[in-house]
């Protein structure tokens, strides 16, 4: 039976060194075996999974964590723990099974945890848990854990979350360590009282079910997600009248300005008019390559997305091989009649001929529109053009010259036979995206999943322009999208000087023009916000490699052409200041070349060589949808990727811990040290400006500087750590 503790400072056993390497910087359990010493070897408890239950009611915020502790050991051993908890935490109740006499747990303050972080630091020589300065701490016993047992134990606590005009935040803390492989689950649930507008998680991908109006949605960790390190965040925009928006801001060190991050949700439906409608042409691949069933796939699948059509939206189909014909001669309105001729129409399709992508784009541009309906083209092949106009320079500037009534296009690739940047760039140039199914996967539900996520127009042709002329740059994306119902907008951007910023955003709906201005104070801007100019980077170097993708339309340019020099040099650069590796650098990692070394001829040979065969060179097959995935990723950038994950060029998802994004920099690993992109490499070698025991009182300062500058987090790192602070080379060791 689990039974409550008595709030009752425990006595502070001896921290293992094990129990530090095992269950880093998260749970710091600290052993003490029972009974008579044993020729064996010991080893200390450890946190095998923890289980998090977050309920947001309003304001208030109660946080709920079981935590699965095992003890490898022959011997029963007592287990102390110290868990990070928010400052303003207030501790309701601590459990686990089978509590004995002597059991406890106490809530301390940020001031008294960072004594207690401090002595256990002075005593274990490793600084990790230094990074949760300024966080209270609950330090609590559990005794015992039977020899090779498990138990369980339960914390809770409740917080008000501060609210920062129409947002509120939540942060679970939890450490940046990239070896922290403890799983997490997280179940999360949010209401309000009012409407809720959008809810965004920069740090965790996670999947939430919502119901705005009814102001109650339901949170959970997406597969993956659960080893993702780094505090748990969460964003929650309650919706205004009109359009709600928020944005974070995180000041450049370098001064002048900062990095920004707007959340913006939809507007609210409009009761006093009719929602927009939708005008869908299917575009579809009917060439012989589609035989063995991949045209069945494609057949129900466009039949899917008519018949989630509304009776009143209209639809067409354009079918090409190197010919290319059409349903109707216009989009004809939805009705029992059409669909049912629509139905005999795909049933009657077979696979045949060669692929004109050309033609058969033009065809779906040109069509005389439906008035008063948003068009959407959904366009699909499996291979490369091979009819007509095959040159894929030509059908990019066509497409984007015959295009009168602002189709938007969302492109698929089907197998690894397509040229992944032409199908890109066609759906970019049309405030489209593109998916490509790989082979093995589903079409049916990766053209499904693109058609419902399109329901419910809300607002078109949205732009946003800031009030004062270059008070912002970089914004990306660049073009804004259309909004959908359930959309919610993440933009990041660089600001300059320290006034409020003033946006106004206009589009439209089945009404007409509509406008919403905001404006944003910068006096909240924090360095306790470095995911923003993370986030920021990692769409920058995306988009920049995505326009060296395009430049590769020529088969004449090469790597050493300047309009290619500029961009890859750029993107170097992101990566050294970031760090957010790349597949065309992460060879920096595989080698131990310092990031910061790119200056040398050797490695600038090499990014030539990577970005000449990778991003220039290689247009079709799996060495080329691996690009444009990892394009599509990064440019969405809506989630901090701490363990460098990407796509290889076959098809494999890789990490690397060699090269890690601390608060504001990257370190990169040298032996066994960790050396801040900041130092200048040629004198990474060199003897440091100052060297910084731990455990002294010039590191206790050392310490205060860092929290002062939001930099606490590169106390995670496992070894030595050669940073750059204040204009000088800093080794802590």
């Amino acid at each position: 039976m689990n039974t409550t503790t008595r709030f009752i400072l425990p006595c502070l056993a001896a921290l293992t060194a094990a129990a530090a390497a095992q269950t880093p910087h998260q749970l710091i359990p600290t052993t003490r075996f029972i009974g008579r010493p044993v020729p064996v070897e010991l080893t200390a408890p450890v946190v095998t999974a923890v289980d998090a239950t977050v309920e947001i009611a309003d304001q208030l915020a109660v946080t709920t964590l079981v935590i699965t502790v095992k003890n490898n050991s022959p011997r029963p051993a007592e287990a102390e723990m110290i868990l990070p908890v928010p400052e303003e935490a207030i501790f309701k109740s601590f459990t686990f099974d089978g509590a004995q006499p002597g059991s406890t747990a106490r809530l301390l303050p940020k001031a008294e945890a960072r004594q207690l972080y401090d002595s256990i630091v002075a005593r274990s020589k490793d600084p990790a848990l230094l990074e949760f300065v300024g966080t209270g701490a609950l330090k609590s016993s559990v005794f015992p854990v039977a020899a090779g047992g498990v138990q369980h134990v339960k914390v809770t606590w409740e917080q008000l979350l501060k609210a920062d005009g129409s947002r509120l935040d939540y942060v679970l803390p939890r450490t940046e360590a990239l070896e922290y492989h403890v799983p997490w689950t997280l179940s999360a649930t949010v209401k309000s009282t009012g409407p809720l507008g959008a809810i965004y998680s920069p740090s965790h991908d996670i999947a939430t079910e919502q119901n705005a109006a009814g102001g109650f949605a339901k949170l959970t960790l997406r597969p993956g997600a659960e080893r993702q390190p780094g505090s748990v965040r969460i964003s929650i925009l309650r919706q205004e009248a009109g359009m709600s928006a928020s944005l974070t801001a995180c000041p450049d060190p370098m001064g002048g300005g900062g990095y920004f991050l707007m959340l913006i949700a939809p507007p609210a439906k409009r009761a006093d008019i009719a929602p927009m409608k939708r005008e869908l042409t299917l575009v579809l691949d009917k060439s012989g390559s589609m035989a063995g069933g991949k045209l069945d796939q494609v057949k129900l699948a466009a039949l899917q997305a008519i018949e989630g059509l509304a009776d009143g939206e209209a639809f067409n189909l354009v079918v090409y091989n190197e010919a290319v014909e059409s349903f109707a001669p216009a989009p004809v309105i939805k009705s029992p009649e059409t669909t049912a001729k629509v139905r005999d129409y795909i049933k009657a399709l077979r696979p045949s001929g060669g692929t004109n992508i050309h033609d058969s784009m033009l065809t779906a541009l040109r069509q005389p529109p439906t008035p008063h309906m948003l068009p959407v083209v959904l366009f699909l092949t499996d291979g490369l053009p091979t009819v007509g106009v095959t040159i894929e320079k030509q059908i990019r500037e066509a497409a984007a010259k015959e295009n009168p009534h602002a189709r938007r296009v969302f492109t698929f690739g089907v197998g690894l036979d397509v040229n992944t940047p032409l199908l890109s760039a066609l759906a970019r140039g049309a405030k489209g995206s593109a998916v490509f199914v790989l082979p093995g996967e589903d079409v049916e539900m990766k053209v499904g999943s693109v058609a419902r996520r399109l329901h419910g127009p809300l607002l078109a042709d949205v732009t946003l322009a800031c009030a004062e002329s270059g008070r912002i740059q970089d914004l990306l994306p660049g073009k804004m999208p259309d909004v959908f119902e359930g959309d919610q907008i993440v933009l990041l951007g660089r600001y300059a000087g320290s006034a409020p910023l003033r946006f106004d955003l206009t589009g439209r709906d089945a009404a007409g023009e509509r406008k919403f201005h905001f404006e944003f104070q910068l006096d909240k801007a924090s360095t306790a916000n470095t995911h923003v100019p993370r986030l920021w980077a990692a769409r920058r170097i995306a988009t920049l490699t995505e326009a060296v993708r395009d430049l590769g339309e020529n088969p004449t340019i090469t790597a050493n052409d300047p309009r290619v020099k500029e961009l890859t040099d750029e993107i170097v650069r992101l990566s050294r200041d970031f760090g957010v590796l790349s597949e065309y650098t992460a060879f920096f990692a595989d080698d131990g070349t310092p990031l910061a070394a790119t200056a040398a001829p050797a490695a600038q040979f090499r990014l030539a060589q990577e970005f000449e065969g990778k991003a220039l060179k290689a247009r079709s097959g799996a060495g080329s949808v691996n690009q444009d995935n990892n394009i599509a990723v990064g440019k969405d950038g809506a989630c901090l990727n701490l363990r460098n994950a990407y796509w290889k060029s076959d098809l494999a998802k890789t990490e690397f811990a060699s090269v890690q994004q601390v608060s504001d920099r990257a370190y990169y690993k040298k032996g066994e040290r960790w050396i801040d992109s900041k130092a200048p490499a040629e004198t990474a070698a060199a003897p440091p400006d100052r060297v910084v025991e731990i455990g002294t009182p010039e590191f206790a300062t050392l310490v205060d500087q860092l929290a002062a500058s939001g930099r606490l987090s590169s106390l995670s790192l496992r070894g030595e750590i050669l940073m750059e602070l204040n204009g000088q080379r800093v080794l802590v060791r």
